[in-house]
């Protein structure tokens, strides 16, 4: 067959538009996380910069403040644990199909071939690293943890006295439950409820368990990009507050 597919629709649109959105949080994320400043406006503390691992960190009251790496760390904080939730989502099964298709055409489509003369498959460095999948799952799973404090943290006013409630704190709360939401319906997370189970009628909890996460599996590509704008809309949130953009709004 001498053409290279037969679609007639607009099959490079979708890999198109995911390519533009997965490169947008690219340079947002790497200015932010680079910036080291305008990370925290109390109560409030961005998600890129918990927990805050170095001493150089902005003092938080009752916030993620762990000094683990001293004064010679002299770059941005950011990049101590940023490391977690990318490896994650970087792993992540619809991720993974997401940037192959959008940025190697790999394959571009559906029954659109691809350019490459060769294919590997994950074989090969560093595209075997994706089987780090699950340890990262274990590691996003203690920062949405992190999170959770912080998103409670921001039950506060700015003088740090509990029982207030601001638009920050909506941002947050909203932000943490597509966390939870993308992190939980993970593939992974499916597999270590429910996998390898020969008979679910003797393990009737984790049945169960494995039913929820296989409902929350079905919208998997539908909360990876849920979270991956709210998460990047609470840091922006906080950077604006930070920068004296605006007060932040208080409902009591």
């Amino acid at each position: 067959m001498p053409q290279r597919h037969l679609r007639v629709d607009r099959w490079w649109l979708p890999p198109a538009a995911t390519a533009a959105g997965l490169l947008a949080f690219i340079v947002y994320s790497t200015w932010r996380a680079f910036a080291n400043a305008d990370y925290y406006a109390a109560p409030y503390v961005s998600p890129f910069y918990s927990p805050c691992l170095a001493e150089s960190c902005v003092p938080m009251k009752g916030g993620p403040n762990w000094e683990i790496f001293g004064s010679w760390w002299g770059l941005s904080p950011a990049l101590l644990i940023l490391i977690f939730p990318l490896g994650f989502r970087l792993t992540c099964y619809y991720y993974r199909k997401a940037y192959y298709r959008g940025f190697w055409a790999s394959p571009p489509a559906c029954a659109v071939a691809e350019p490459h003369a060769k294919y590997s498959g994950e074989t090969r460095f560093p595209l075997i690293l994706q089987n780090l999948h699950r340890y990262f799952f274990y590691a996003a799973l203690l920062v949405a943890v992190i999170l959770t404090w912080d998103t409670a943290l921001a039950f506060r006013n700015a003088d740090y006295e509990w029982g207030h409630m601001g638009l920050g704190t909506l941002v947050f709360v909203a932000n943490i439950v597509l966390i939870w939401l993308y992190t939980l319906s993970c593939h992974s997370c499916r597999h270590i409820i429910g996998g390898r189970l020969k008979h679910f009628s003797k393990h009737p909890v984790r049945y169960r368990m494995w039913g929820w996460v296989g409902k929350l599996n079905a919208r998997h590509m539908l909360l990876a990009w849920a979270s991956l704008i709210s998460v990047a809309l609470a840091d922006l949130y906080v950077y604006l507050l930070a920068i004296g953009a605006f007060d932040d709004p208080r409902f009591f």
